[in-house]
C-alpha cells in the first residue's frame, strides 16, 4: 500500500468530505444548519498493512455546547445517513490508494476534549 499519510492530508480530505456537509447534515436533521453544535471534518489517523484509519472530528462551534449534545449515538446515525454516505466514502478513500474496501466500521465516539469528540472510521482493505 502507498503512503496514505501523504495522500490523505487535511486539504485533500476536505475535498473528498467537504466542510459544507456539516451544514447540509444539520439542515436535514433539524431543518436549520444553525442548530448544529459542531463542525464535522474527516481526518486521517493512520494505516496498517490491511487497513486505513480515519476519524470524523466533531469540533464545537463557538457559543455551542458539544458536551451537552448527544454525540455518543452518532456512529449509528452516521452509518445510515444518506447525506454522509459512509459506505460510498469508504470506497472513495480506498480508491485513493488503489485498493478496494472489504469492510468498514465506525467505532464509539471518544471525547478528546470538551470541544473535540471523534468517531473512529476504519476501512479494512481487501
Amino acid at each position: 500500500m502507498t503512503n496514505a499519510e501523504q495522500i490523505f492530508n487535511p486539504a485533500s480530505l476536505d475535498e473528498i468530505f467537504p466542510p459544507t456537509i456539516t451544514d447540509a447534515f444539520f439542515e436535514a436533521m433539524f431543518g436549520d444548519a444553525e442548530e448544529g453544535a459542531y463542525d464535522i471534518r474527516l481526518r486521517f489517523e493512520g494505516q496498517g498493512p490491511e487497513e486505513l484509519r480515519f476519524a470524523f472530528h466533531l469540533m464545537q462551534r463557538p457559543g455551542m455546547c458539544l458536551a451537552c449534545n448527544l454525540t455518543y449515538g452518532l456512529p449509528q446515525v452516521f452509518t445510515r445517513h444518506p447525506l454522509l454516505a459512509v459506505g460510498k466514502l469508504a470506497q472513495t478513500l480506498a480508491g485513493q490508494v488503489s485498493a478496494v474496501p472489504a469492510t468498514w466500521a465506525l467505532s464509539s465516539t471518544r471525547e478528546v476534549s470538551r470541544s473535540l469528540h471523534v468517531i473512529p472510521f476504519t476501512i479494512k482493505i481487501a
